[in-house]
């Protein structure tokens, strides 16, 4: 593997208490790893007090999100992916059928009810109130910054990175 560039940067081990001139040396997987932790612990939490969790609003947001109602499976190939075990999206479409948020047409397809639209409003407020702590201190065209670059890392590693 040749270097991209023709500085290379030792890798030196993660190191919370880095300082800003150190930061060029630490490695990637560990910041982007406590900050997915960070965010998600802190996004859950705050849906935990209201006895939601990030999955069902998942569900809620793709249900509501498309042109055509979409079938179960269609919702479960789509957020699987997301989740934290390949049954986990199943069992929350079972759970919200149960709590009165989707009903299910004779076409198999998952709709909101209206409680289900509801909570997805009350829960895009909670989201966009969390979203807003998350974000302090950082304007637009910084995180739009760290998402590029977090998004060229993925290609990068998954061999999109070109030359």
């Amino acid at each position: 593997m040749k270097p991209l560039t023709d500085a290379t940067t030792d890798q030196a081990p993660a190191d919370p208490g880095a300082t800003d001139d150190m930061l060029t040396t630490q490695p990637i997987g560990y910041w982007s790893g406590l900050a997915h932790a960070a965010v998600t612990r802190h996004v859950r939490d705050a849906m935990a007090k209201i006895d939601v969790t990030q999955p069902q609003y998942w569900v809620l947001n793709r249900v509501n999100g498309g042109p055509e109602a979409p079938s179960r499976e269609e919702v479960v190939i789509q957020l699987t992916p997301l989740a934290d075990g390949q049954h986990e999206i199943t069992r929350v479409v079972d759970q919200l059928l149960h709590r009165g948020w989707l009903r299910i047409d004779a076409g198999q397809c998952l709709h909101l009810t209206d409680d289900g639209e509801a909570a997805r409003v009350r829960l895009r407020e909670l989201v966009t109130e969390l979203r807003a702590v998350v974000h302090e201190g950082i304007n637009d065209e910084e995180y739009v910054v760290a998402l590029k670059v977090l998004r060229r890392v993925v290609a990068n590693v998954e061999g999109e990175g070109g030359s």
